[in-house]
């Protein structure tokens, strides 16, 4: 076991033999580090929290009671192969949170990237890839081999089937099962997860200029009115663009995915 000589930790704690704890961090009572576990500087895990299998957490995150951490995949196809989940800087993870380990045939690796906030009871699954500065409100879930974007927000209650890509700057409405790729900036919302719009506001928020937004609202009509497949509209819209956003948008599109994409209606 590797301590820093700066970190604290209460008496009532187990820190497996294996972990490496680093400078500044803080283990509450009765919370379980695992022997493969490694806690970044200034990390704080709450009481009654598990970090358990090969798992890397960076500098300055929150792990709140009773969240765990790291443990194996719920898939039936695992059968104890090495994999791990790597988790950036300053998340915050909260109560009752769980986050898997990748499985071989996915990849390996869970990834979480930095400023997250996992809310209470959410859960992200095995192989799964999440960007940095998302949100995943409470008790949504993120299934396997998933790719969330940076700047997603996943309304509460919602669920992301396995292998779709949610792309950067998307909104998820609360209760929506999403069960194909939604395009960046893009609105999701109903119970079964209708492509509603852009992601105005959001968009507005992080001061994306005027010209932007207008060249934006007028790729989302063209992909919604326009001729041809889809990703044919996307394609003519990445041959017309000046904007790097509609660009994005161009990009992910014609990119490779296993899914269908939410269409505007």
């Amino acid at each position: 076991m590797s301590v820093a000589s700066t970190a604290t930790i209460h008496p009532t704690a187990c820190v497996d033999e294996g972990a490496v704890i680093g400078a500044g961090v803080d283990i509450g009572p009765f919370a379980y580090i695992g022997p493969e576990a490694k806690i970044g500087d200034g990390s704080l895990i709450k009481s009654h929290a598990v970090v358990t299998g090969n798992t890397e957490i960076g500098p300055d995150c929150t792990v709140f009671s009773f969240a765990v951490i790291g443990e194996i995949p719920q898939d039936l196809k695992f059968s104890g192969e090495k994999t791990k989940l790597i988790i950036g800087a300053r998340n915050r993870i909260r109560e009752h949170v769980t986050i898997n380990t990748g499985t071989e045939g996915g990849g390996g690796v869970t990834r979480i990237g930095d400023d997250c906030l996992i809310m209470a009871g959410a859960h992200v699954a095995h192989d799964a890839q999440v960007g940095s500065r998302v949100i995943i409100v409470n008790s949504a879930a993120v299934a396997g081999h998933c790719v969330i974007e940076d700047d997603v927000i996943i309304g509460g209650l919602s669920g992301i089937h396995q292998w779709v890509r949610i792309g950067q700057g998307a909104i998820i409405g609360a209760v929506s099962m999403v069960t194909r790729d939604v395009i960046p900036y893009g609105l999701v919302e109903a119970s079964r997860g209708k492509l509603d719009g852009l992601n105005l506001v959001g968009l507005k928020r992080k001061g994306v200029a005027r010209s932007d937004i207008t060249a934006l609202r007028a790729a989302y009509q063209m992909l919604a009115q326009g001729e041809g497949a889809f990703q044919d509209r996307a394609r003519r819209l990445g041959e017309e663009t000046e904007s790097d956003y509609v660009r994005r948008i161009v990009d992910f599109v014609t990119g490779e995915s296993d899914r269908s994409f939410l269409t505007p209606e």
